[in-house]
């Protein structure tokens, strides 16, 4: 699979999520991959906190909202971090969250080509979830998600309909060249 096919691919689907074990060669592989992502002055703000097994899993569940209890069925969560002391602070941007985007992404990214299926979870109680992993005070949970198999009988018709129901906004809306709303093309 090439980027442009995975980026139009990925979907969050956390409904059809599979106990079945990640091997850890995937694991470490969109791990890499986020890890290689950019970063402000490269200060790379980023850790990630790897939950792997029904009982730590279902733990670390409990600090998420009530609409992303299906994480429960998924084999690993990652979750991940970043450091605001590792920031690039300008008119008021902290960057140290764009950069853990970039990371992320490149993660969702990698998964999505090796035949996972991964949900962003920012609805999640971070001082629980800090509790819980024992993070320290100077990171900010950002984000968690999970890292599955899909549900084979059912994943590929349910990913098919949210991708036919995923609504993009055009370019004429999205994009403009030269000044502000002035419209056209590359």
């Amino acid at each position: 699979m090439q980027t442009l096919e995975a980026i139009s691919k990925r979907c969050s689907l956390k409904t059809h999520l599979s106990k079945k074990p990640v091997e850890p060669e995937k694991i470490a592989q969109v791990l890499d991959a986020a890890r290689l992502a950019p970063s402000a002055r490269n200060l790379q703000p980023w850790r990630f906190v790897v939950v792997q097994g029904d009982e730590a899993v279902a733990e670390l569940a409990n600090a998420f909202n009530e609409t992303n209890q299906e994480v429960r069925n998924a084999a690993v969560i990652i979750v991940i971090c970043a450091r605001e002391e590792d920031d690039v602070t300008r008119d008021g941007k902290p960057y140290f969250l764009f950069d853990a985007g970039l990371a992320v992404e490149n993660l969702l990214l990698a998964a999505t080509e090796l035949g996972l299926v991964t949900h962003p979870i920012l609805s999640l109680d971070e001082g629980e979830t800090r509790r819980i992993l024992e993070i320290p005070d100077e990171y900010r949970v950002v984000l968690a998600t999970p890292l599955a198999y899909p549900v084979e009988s059912s994943y590929d018709e349910a990913a098919e309909e949210r991708l036919r129901e995923r609504i993009r906004k055009s370019l004429d809306e999205i994009a403009f060249y030269g000044k502000w709303e002035k419209r056209g093309t590359v």
